[in-house]
């Protein structure tokens, strides 16, 4: 029962990541870093979103594992590529193509589905997202709050993407500040208010999930 709820709120947090990641590529004023760095990606290679992110997160992973000195996660690698390749099919279909909604309210709601696909994702202590699980690794490293750790990682792969060609604009600055403090809020408040079990973000001083 405990493994199926675990498995129901990473599910849960993925579909709503790529939703919101797709909101924001849709609202044509910017995109999440990630995305970003996979669409810069694209104008050189002849990829898809899914192995991009699959690639971002072998090496953040790689990163992880050298720095804890532990054994690298697996799941995160599905993760990436999972809502990566639902990103692919969703900007194929593109279901709101001309549906006149406005880019700041699209904008919105992608923030929102983004933030909270990842405090689910998170709190689900399973497949954590590659980018979330390096920050999560400063939380326990060098006692940093989540959202900073969040920020570094996001501003390597912003300007990384950028410099290739990837897009960028006031969305991604909203992703930046919105996704990355609503995260750990929300975790707290999924605690407190609904009393769903966090597996994944520690406190300081915890130890890494999966470890």
């Amino acid at each position: 029962m405990i493994r199926r709820r675990m498995l129901g709120k990473y599910l849960v947090g993925c579909v709503l990541f790529a939703l919101g990641a797709y909101l924001f590529v849709h609202s044509g004023l910017g995109t999440d870093p990630l995305d970003t760095f996979a669409l810069g990606v694209l104008k050189h290679l002849p990829l898809t979103v899914g192995l991009v992110q699959l690639g971002v997160a072998v090496i953040c992973l790689a990163a992880v594992a050298l720095w804890t000195r532990r054994r690298p996660l697996l799941a995160p690698l599905f993760t990436f590529f999972f809502c990566g390749s639902m990103i692919d099919l969703l900007l194929a279909v593109d279901v709101l193509h001309g549906a006149g909604v406005s880019a700041v309210v699209v904008l919105a709601a992608g923030t929102l589905l983004c933030a909270y696909g990842s405090a689910f994702i998170i709190m689900s202590g399973f497949g954590i997202r590659a980018v979330d699980l390096l920050a999560i690794t400063t939380v326990q490293m060098w006692r940093w709050p989540f959202w900073l750790g969040k920020l570094l990682v996001e501003l390597t792969l912003l300007g990384t993407g950028y410099l290739l060609g990837g897009p960028a604009g006031v969305g991604t600055v909203v992703f930046l500040v919105g996704v990355g403090l609503l995260v750990q809020p929300l975790v707290r408040t999924n605690e407190a208010l609904f009393g769903i079990v966090n597996l994944g973000l520690p406190r300081t001083g915890e130890p890494l999930p999966g470890t």
